[in-house]
């Protein structure tokens, strides 16, 4: 059956198991031919029952489930790497665990490829399901953003031949964050066209996250600096970010104000203070004004929006020192 198999999708995992089931179960009820397709599922480190949820969805399909198993964990770059590496089809589909492809999802891909043979690579369209207006969070307001995204590796493919041809992965990015944007800059760095398949759609629920969630996001922010590194002009095109000039206007006027406290000057001390809390106030607001405004989340805004500026800019210092560039 290996020989007939002209599409592999790899779909890289951790500790999550039942979203992982959901996504299998979509991808086992293709409209693709079964004889057509198979499923690489990579694990990002040691996971026993993630290998028994997949062990028991093989059984009952004739769509060839395969599981890997990375030592240690290295993240979903190394995982893709894994899984692509180990296929047999001539196109490489990725998606997420958490992600539900739609039933003629691998099938228009398919069609994609087959009119489109050569120097072409492929995303598909992002679904996300907001909740009502009123109960948006800030985390599902920046998720949403995933929606309008060049290229995501929720939903994309990729002949093999570019894959071995580009490298594929950087394995340096660690994290969940940027090693898509890496992938699109190495492809077009290479000449490779990316093309947008409307048909080709995956629904990306939204997961509920801990309160405070947004400041254990700061750290990847430092994976910028790798991206900007290897591909400045394109990411100066088509991102952009670092932490913006509020952050550091917060951190001097506060750490001043500290300052002017410490060596009894109460006057400018209170300056200081009064415009840090106004730019404190002003940021909180902004990421009120379109989400919700529950007593829980906006003591969440307040307690985040004090915090979120030191932390941009370490991992920002971070990333630079770490990768050896400068940017701002």
């Amino acid at each position: 059956m290996a020989s007939e198999i002209r599409v592999s999708v790899v779909v890289p995992t951790v500790n999550r198991p039942t979203l992982l089931a959901d996504c299998l179960n979509d991808l086992l009820n293709q409209d693709l031919d079964r004889e057509m397709y198979e499923i690489i599922v990579v694990c990002d480190g040691p996971d026993t029952s993630t290998q028994k949820v997949v062990a028991a969805m093989a059984r009952d399909t004739i769509v060839p489930v395969r599981f890997r198993q990375l030592p240690t964990r290295s993240g979903p770059a190394a995982a893709r790497n894994q899984g692509w590496r180990s296929a047999s089809g001539e196109l490489i589909v990725f998606t997420d665990d958490d992600c539900r492809p739609a039933t003629s999802w691998l099938s228009a891909f398919w069609a994609a490829y087959l009119h489109n043979k050569g120097n072409c690579a492929f995303t598909g369209k992002v679904i996300i399901p907001l909740p009502k207006p009123e109960q948006i969070t800030d985390h599902d307001f920046n998720t949403q953003h995933l929606a309008d995204a060049e290229f995501i590796t929720a939903n994309c493919a990729c002949p093999k031949k570019i894959l071995e041809l580009t490298g594929g992965f950087d394995e340096r990015f660690t994290m969940a964050f940027r090693e898509d944007s890496d992938l699109q800059f190495n492809l077009l760095s290479n000449g490779i066209n990316i093309k947008y398949i409307v048909e080709a759609i995956v629904v990306h629920p939204i997961r509920k996250v801990k309160w405070g969630h947004s400041l254990k996001e700061q750290r990847k922010g430092h994976f910028n600096a790798l991206l900007y590194k290897k591909f400045p002009v394109l990411y100066q095109t088509r991102i952009g970010q670092a932490p913006p000039l509020r952050y550091y206007f917060m951190i001097i006027t506060l750490l001043l104000g500290l300052l002017y406290f410490a060596i009894d000057r109460p006057v400018a001390g209170y300056i200081h203070i009064l415009i840090w809390l106004a730019l404190w106030l002003e940021f909180s607001y902004q990421r009120l004004k379109f989400t919700s405004r529950t007593t829980s989340h906006i003591l969440e805004m307040l307690a985040t929006s004090a915090i979120i500026p030191f932390l941009s800019v370490y991992w920002h210092i971070r990333g630079l020192i770490r990768f050896r560039t400068i940017f701002f």
